[in-house]
């Protein structure tokens, strides 16, 4: 009885230590890491239920690139802070104020997560947001209208709200070279390794199915190593 019992001491044991082994993975993202349901409410959505079949073909959440790279990586989902059509500057489109649902924004809303996926610079890159200076401190209302400086003030904020935490930042494809060599600048002034996303099939602009797995797949290749 007494070794049964141990048995399952451990076991249990075994079972809870698994458990808190598993890493928190928080997503900041755009319309791409959307799913209704699984955003905060109130956020604009792409991904919704039932599926806009003229628009895209994913129509569960376990079809998403976020979903599959918790599950197949063995991590657990803490917040997905995404909202469709957000820019990382607070400029959006027709030069309109996003600054309520900008990426430099909502940046510190991530919870306490052991892994930071950012997949953001899509919407900046189609609205033509104005690029700005490289700047690494002293930002101005003003300068987190422009690209560089809210892409610096944005990745400042997660090093110093998120201590000891993995950041990654996922760079679509198709995007314009200015956009694209901004970020691989501010990325590496602050040690945060850049995925840059290739071959994704996409519906209305967006990630299929297909689409959705070859993402999912070019993530955990790098988060994984």
């Amino acid at each position: 009885m007494r070794k049964i019992l141990t048995f399952l001491c451990l076991f249990f044991f075994m079972l809870q230590a698994g458990a808190q082994a598993r890493k928190t993975v928080a997503i900041l993202g755009d319309s791409y890491s959307t799913y209704q349901g699984f955003i905060p409410s109130g956020q604009a959505c792409w991904y919704k239920i039932p599926a806009k079949t003229n628009m895209t073909d994913v129509c569960d959440v376990e079809q998403t690139w976020w979903w599959q790279v918790i599950k197949e990586g063995g991590y657990k989902l803490g917040k997905n802070e995404s909202y469709s059509g957000a820019t990382i500057c607070n400029t959006g489109y027709s030069g309109n104020d996003y600054t309520d649902r900008s990426f430099v924004t909502r940046c510190t809303r991530l919870g306490n997560p052991d892994i930071i996926l950012i997949c953001g610079g899509t919407n900046d890159s189609w609205a033509g947001v104005k690029m700005g200076e490289y700047k690494y401190a002293g930002w101005t209302k003003a300068d987190l209208y422009k690209f560089r400086p809210a892409m610096a003030k944005m990745l400042s904020d997660i090093r110093h709200h998120y201590p000891n935490v993995d950041v990654y930042f996922i760079l679509n494809s198709e995007l314009k070279e200015e956009i694209n060599t901004s970020v691989d600048e501010v990325c590496a002034h602050y040690g945060v390794p850049v995925i840059k996303l290739v071959n994704i099939d996409k519906k209305s602009s967006h990630p299929s199915i297909k689409g959705m797995r070859s993402f999912a797949d070019q993530v955990l290749k790098v988060i994984k190593k």
